[in-house]
């Protein structure tokens, strides 16, 4: 279903994060807010907390985490004063590992103790390439980015495996190794591509059906761009089966009040102060 962010592609973070809480925006992120970060979510309980942090330290390029939020959902570091439970369009609970229902607001599961991780984005590196003349063909097509679990399986950490789940878009050889350039750059939203060509070759039968995400069209002459996607958790997720997980639905992000171009700059700088 196509949807229209054109009049949100200007507006600050705040602004944007205010119209989902008031259940004014439940589509994907993809392109608002020009110029800042997004963000992926999953919310644990404690128990579960420390395996999936040592997960995320072992998959850092499909889950590198932005900010660990912890006592209650409001965040710090990625948006002074914003909340996890509400100021995302969408969001997915998974109960034992099973997806079961699709919600607007998610404070009614949140309970004391619980952990939330933001988890960088590919929609962070997409202004880039824009900036640099690459089409980026769901944006272009106002869909959902094609999401898919792959035969690449991710390090384990407690009861957290599963498969890479990968992002796609499709453009010609030459945007993709100007794609490759410019990302590989941007290490903490998913960096360069992890597979170039041929979607079998990482397990994907028909590039026309993610498991995630919609269905972009796919011109003569162009290559499939795989890269690492903050999904992963969510496969993993299935495998682990917490009683209860709180992720944002697949396109539907947190939108971050630090700048794509700044931010990592700003995450090195942090990891240097602990």
């Amino acid at each position: 279903m196509a949807f229209d962010i054109t009049p949100y592609i200007h507006k600050s973070p705040a602004e944007v994060r205010a119209l989902i809480r008031e259940g004014k925006i439940d589509f994907p992120t993809s392109g608002m807010c020009a110029g800042y970060a997004q963000a992926n979510l999953v919310i644990l309980p404690p128990d579960y907390a420390a395996d999936f942090e040592e997960y995320t330290r072992l998959n850092p390029f499909p889950c590198p985490v932005l900010e660990i939020v912890k006592g209650s959902p409001v965040t710090h570091d990625m948006g002074e004063g914003a909340n996890i439970c509400t100021d995302i369009p969408r969001y997915r609970i998974y109960e034992n590992g099973i997806f079961t229902k699709e919600v607007t607001d998610a404070s009614a599961w949140w309970k004391d103790g619980y952990v939330g991780f933001l988890i960088g984005c590919s929609f962070s590196f997409e202004e880039a390439l824009i900036r640099a003349g690459i089409e980026v063909r769901h944006i272009a097509q106002g869909r959902n980015v094609p999401m898919f679990k792959t035969n690449i399986m991710t390090q384990k950490a407690g009861p957290f495996c599963g498969p890479m789940v990968c992002s796609m878009r499709p453009m010609t050889p030459e945007n993709a190794k100007k794609a490759y350039e410019i990302t590989e750059k941007m290490p903490n939203v998913h960096g360069a591509p992890i597979h170039i060509g041929d979607p079998r070759e990482i397990g994907i039968a028909d590039p026309m059906k993610p498991d995630y995400g919609d269905p972009v069209d796919i011109y003569p002459g162009e290559v499939c761009v795989f890269w690492p996607c903050g999904v992963t958790p969510q496969a993993a997720v299935e495998n682990a089966k917490p009683p209860i997980v709180i992720t944002h639905a697949p396109g539907h992000m947190f939108i971050t009040d630090i700048k794509n171009s700044e931010l990592n700059d700003y995450l090195e700088k942090k990891k240097h102060q602990v």
